[in-house]
């Protein structure tokens, strides 16, 4: 069966005003941008996102954000957007925050049919308020449930016409549980073979999950690009050999890589 569409116009054709929307990626890394940018083209409102952050003001999920299409955020980590803030603030956006390995198995847990699980994160805190708490071998635990959604939208290194899926490095994180805990997944890859290219042995996502795909072109952005300034040869700078960062002067420090 080919699942391949002709464009990220046309695979978010159906997403509708209202919809639960789970995005893939850890900061702007392994994110699907074309799907986000067809998405914000599209102009569908009121949805609810599930991901581990919003992006930044002007890239990634941010962008939707910045459009008014987001009416609720369930994440982990949203420190680097000053729009999600002024929203929050301004009580125009709902926030659901998710101790980060929380967050993974919640999703994890709606693709593997568990409609909740115990875990002792959060115990004591915030996070536990209106919850089941109960006590095993003498340690607390909070009831925490399973999140599912109408579409999930994820990025793969590569992908074959039947929708089986390759991941790369950072995008492994939140994208291959993604793909399992919604009604519909879309996928957009960096490469896209034909089916029967990719060893079964290396696919992380079957293709059962994924309803359509894609290729698209990826701008890789980085959230904070830091860099130090470069040393002359024979500076009294320290080599990275000699127990410095492991970068070479001049380039960026180590970052999440898609």
């Amino acid at each position: 069966m080919d699942k391949t569409v002709p464009s990220p116009d046309e695979a978010v054709a159906d997403i509708f005003d209202g919809a639960t929307l789970m995005a893939g990626g850890f900061g702007l890394c392994g994110i699907p941008e074309n799907l986000i940018a067809a998405l914000r083209r599209k102009g569908t409102k009121g949805l609810t996102i599930i991901s581990n952050n919003c992006g930044i003001d002007d890239k990634g999920l941010g962008i939707l954000l910045a459009n008014g299409q987001v009416k609720k955020m369930i994440s982990s980590y949203v420190g680097e957007n000053k729009t999600f803030e002024r929203l929050f603030l301004d009580k125009k956006l709902e926030v659901e925050m998710t101790p980060q390995g929380t967050l993974a198995e919640r999703i994890r847990a709606g693709g593997a049919g568990i409609p909740a699980f115990y875990t002792a994160t959060g115990y004591g805190t915030v996070v536990a308020d209106g919850k089941e708490t109960r006590e095993f071998g003498g340690r607390h635990y909070v009831l925490e449930t399973a999140l599912h959604a109408d579409f999930a939208l994820v990025k793969a290194w590569r992908g074959d016409h039947a929708g089986n899926l390759v991941y790369r490095k950072t995008a492994r994180n939140f994208n291959p549980m993604m793909a399992s805990a919604a009604k519909i997944t879309i996928a957009e890859v960096e490469e896209l073979v034909p089916t029967g290219a990719i060893d079964p042995d290396q696919v992380h996502t079957p293709g059962i999950y994924v309803a359509r795909i894609l290729p698209g072109k990826f701008e890789k952005p980085i959230e904070q690009r830091t860099v130090r300034a470069r040393t002359q040869p024979g500076s009294a700078g320290q080599s990275p050999s000699r127990g410095g960062t492991g970068t070479l002067p001049g380039s960026p420090t180590p970052s999440r890589v898609a």
